[in-house]
């Protein structure tokens, strides 16, 4: 497979690069530019390979089921999940339902009254419309290279270091892995759905599954899984196969023991993300709904006006804009962090294309009919295998108490 040939690329670059650096110290220039040469036509294939993959992930995601052929699908799989047997989605499909709450689309088969949509009050934005998502299906894992440090380009007078061996400007480079983790999602209706037309059984039952995985997968997405080592990493804790951290942590404004959102917060996450040149345009604030409205009572010392004002999105509830009056900074709630203006949490900032989430395999579901028998009640059964991390270097900026 494409994934799993650019996986072997990669890692023939790395002991490229390696075997090139120790030649470079031992002061060994032809093995240096054997070394070199090997690397810069591993460079070529690999961009040769992501061309490939990124087209064909293109065309593979874009598409869906036109509703004629969406019609058939649910009916088909509704058939299965009513004789007890289990209904697969590809990664291509889940990723669909990912960033648009429901796999497929089309119109009910027969009128009926009820709804098929799962509703939850008001409009949400999830982690999962924003962040990147990758079809990793038939792999063990995933190593994403990612540059810690740019080349610093060696000078000199050309009198003076003619003759002599240049200083090294090797770029400083480090591997994030995606590893695969289960997830499972547990939902529950009553009976009486068995009720409804073939197309509108399907749709409920996938708009219950998925939504619970969205959840789920959210919540691994900020702050990675809860194993003592972890496979899964998060936002606020994202680490790369050295061990070392990818993202940045600042500490938070304290009173006493506990956070105490204060007027400088939020211009230290602010300017604390990126590097020298950017401050990093795409960039937004993962924060409690406690937090948010600290930054929102938040007075100048003439106690007459607010120092930041809140804007929400008209087409989301849990998202919108923080300003201070100059600086805008563009936020979304999640319940998944927890506060710091009177505890001990934490809040994250950074581009949420900063961190890769991978699908491996395909994500399946069942209705079980025993568990909750005597409540009436259907048990829907979801199975999924992801995985993900930060793969931009300090691609997110942590501050915490």
């Amino acid at each position: 497979m494409l994934k799993r040939k650019l996986i072997d690329l990669t890692s023939q670059r790395e002991g490229k690069l390696t075997a090139a650096q120790d030649a470079l110290l031992a002061d060994n220039q032809e093995e240096y530019r054997n070394r070199m040469d090997e690397v810069r036509n591993l460079n070529a294939e690999i961009d040769n390979v992501q061309a490939l993959l990124a087209e064909q992930e293109r065309n593979v995601v874009a598409p869906a089921p036109t509703a004629a052929e969406a019609r058939d699908m649910a009916e088909e799989r509704a058939a299965q999940l009513r004789s007890g047997h289990e209904v697969k989605f590809s990664a291509a499909e889940l990723m669909r339902g990912l960033k648009n709450s429901i796999i497929v689309s089309g119109a009910i088969a027969q009128p009926t009254g009820a709804g098929t949509e799962v509703r939850d009050g008001l409009g949400q934005t999830t982690l999962l419309d924003l962040v990147s998502v990758q079809d990793m299906t038939g792999l063990g894992g995933w190593e994403e290279p990612y540059a810690i440090a740019d080349q610093t380009p060696a000078v000199g007078v050309p009198a003076t270091v003619g003759g002599t061996a240049r200083q090294a400007t090797d770029p400083t480079l480090g591997v994030a892995q995606i590893k695969p983790y289960e997830v499972t999602v547990t939902s529950f209706v009553d009976r009486n759905i068995a009720r409804l037309s073939p197309v509108a059984y399907m749709e409920k039952i996938q708009a219950m599954a998925m939504r619970a995985l969205r959840n789920k997968i959210a919540a691994l997405i900020l702050l990675g899984d809860a194993e003592a080592t972890h496979v899964m990493y998060g936002m606020i804790n994202g680490t790369n196969k050295a061990g070392t951290s990818i993202i940045q942590t600042i500490a938070a404004p304290k009173s006493g023991a506990v956070g105490k959102i204060d007027e400088n917060f939020l211009n230290d996450l602010y300017f604390a993300y990126g590097n020298g040149y950017e401050a990093g345009p795409a960039a937004r604030l993962f924060c409690n709904k406690a937090d948010l409205k600290a930054w929102g009572k938040l007075r100048g010392t003439n106690e007459k006006g607010r120092l930041f004002s809140v804007t929400p999105d008209a087409g989301a509830a849990n998202r919108g804009i923080l300003s201070d009056g100059g600086m805008l900074v563009p936020y979304l709630l999640d319940p998944n962090l927890t506060a710091i203006e009177g505890g001990t949490g934490a809040c994250v900032y950074g581009d949420p294309m900063n961190y890769l989430l991978g699908l491996f395999g395909d994500y399946t579901v069942r209705v079980d009919e025993s568990v909750k028998a005597v409540e009436r009640m259907f048990t829907i059964l979801g199975d999924a295998v992801v995985g993900g991390n930060v793969v931009v270097d300090k691609g997110f900026v942590v501050g915490q108490v």
